[in-house]
């Protein structure tokens, strides 16, 4: 019995799945202390190898961490209670500027380029055994990566960020490994890498980027692979830039070993330059998903990296989906030769309404961030609190713990439909929400 939830089973699978039923309906809270092996093989009447196979399944599956003669207990932000579950519900009547949208006005029409591509997947069907990278699509994308100043590799297309991000992992990384990650930093990307049973170890960010003394301090602790956003980090705004990128480019070359992942999450909305840092370590990634810019539901990202790293990828891939539909893969070609997007009209457009709501926060006594994207944060003393109040004042902002491990509270306000004449009222009701959080103001 531990607590009052008894662990079930007489197999590996009955054990673990018990566990991971008991995190899931919150029975076993995170941090809740398990049995040691052997007590609880002795309670269940099994083998000692029994319980080891199930806490093995329940690490690999990140319901659980181990920590050597401490034990092991449900992790502080187990993979089965999903960030996406931190979020407010908007009310009628609720501005909402909580969920990382891009503005629908600056999506380009999508029917034209899918009618081009469905005629022309009428005349040239693909079928079974053909390439899964359109030649065309392989082609603008690479030399787009060239004139960046990505590293030569092999392209391949994925279902999004998040899909690329996951088949690199998997291709080096294996359960129990250590993964820094930007913190704050993508929700989805934190609840991903415990998922795959992997540790998280946060590494600080500022407006240029990850910190270069936690990158080293990770790195020297024994994580074995890096994320890295290049531009329009989620959900503070920050932006590689040059200085920053040479200091962690020589951080890399100290760990020759780290598998680097970046995750350009700004292209084509941001009209600054991209400093990657790819090339440095033996095994890198870089992609770049058309979501922001071209539509969410497109699902489709382009992803190069070393050779082995992508011959991984792409082995793996065919033993799943295959590839990534052709037709869709031929619409994105026809939506970046047509010049659907407008690149510096669309980071002027998010630029002015992100530098209108920190100016009229600044004004306020608020301190804000956003160099780049769609998004805002905003340092709070009460986070609960401060969504709370925001909420009655009739704005619905994301609440920090989406994006946080270590980091301190804040609130993600995405500013891509924000309009000219609702700024000073979204700040003033920020700046109340704040006052009140530090005790400056009247409940």
């Amino acid at each position: 019995m531990l607590g009052e939830y008894p662990i079930k089973g007489r197999r590996a699978a009955d054990i673990s799945a018990s566990v991971e039923r008991a995190v899931g309906a919150g029975e076993l809270e995170p941090g809740r202390l398990l049995p040691p092996m052997r007590e609880l093989a002795e309670r269940l009447g099994v083998n000692p190898n029994t319980v080891a196979a199930a806490y093995r399944t329940l690490r690999e599956r990140g319901v659980i961490e181990t920590d050597g003669r401490r034990g092991s207990r449900v992790r502080s932000k187990p993979a089965t209670t999903g960030r996406e579950f931190i979020r407010v519900d908007v009310p009628e009547g609720v501005r909402d500027a909580s969920e990382g949208n891009p503005d629908p006005g600056l999506l380009p029409p999508l029917g034209p380029a899918f009618a081009w591509a469905a005629d022309r997947g009428d005349r040239e069907p693909v079928l079974y055994g053909d390439e899964p990278v359109e030649p065309e699509l392989a082609r603008l994308a690479r030399a787009e990566l060239d004139a960046d100043g990505v590293p030569a590799g092999p392209v391949a297309v994925t279902s999004g960020s998040l899909d690329a991000i996951e088949r690199v992992l998997a291709a080096h990384i294996r359960p129990g490994d250590t993964v820094a990650v930007e913190d704050p930093g993508w929700g989805s990307l934190l609840d991903l890498v415990p998922a795959l049973g992997l540790r998280t170890v946060p590494v600080g960010v500022d407006d240029d980027g990850p910190l270069p003394e936690d990158v080293d301090r990770a790195l020297e602790a024994g994580a074995r692979a890096l994320i890295v956003t290049d531009r329009a980090q989620n959900p503070t705004g920050a932006t590689l830039g040059a200085v920053r990128a040479r200091t962690l480019r020589a951080v890399l070359r100290r760990h020759p070993g780290t598998l680097l992942i970046e995750d350009d999450h700004g292209h084509r909305i941001v009209d600054l330059p991209l400093h990657p840092l790819a090339g440095v370590t033996r095994h890198w990634a870089l992609v770049r998903s058309v979501a922001k810019a071209y539509g969410p539901d497109l699902r489709l990202a382009v992803l190069t990296g070393d050779e082995v790293t992508l011959d991984r990828v792409r082995g793996r891939q065919r033993l799943g989906p295959g590839w990534v539909s052709r037709i869709t893969q031929r619409a994105v070609v026809r939506l970046w030769t047509d010049g659907a997007v407008d690149t510096a009209a669309v980071a002027g457009a998010y630029g002015r309404r992100r530098d209108a709501l920190i100016g009229a926060l600044a004004e306020r006594g608020v301190a804000a961030r956003g160099r780049s994207g769609m998004n805002v944060w905003i340092p709070v003393p009460d986070e609960t609190g401060a969504v709370a109040r925001l909420l009655h004042a009739g704005w619905a902002v994301a609440p920090g713990a989406r994006f946080r491990l270590a980091a301190p509270p804040g609130i993600r306000i995405t500013v891509s439909t924000l309009e000219e004449g609702e700024v000073e009222a979204l700040a003033d009701a920020v700046a109340s929400a704040v006052r009140v959080g530090s005790g400056r103001g009247v409940v």
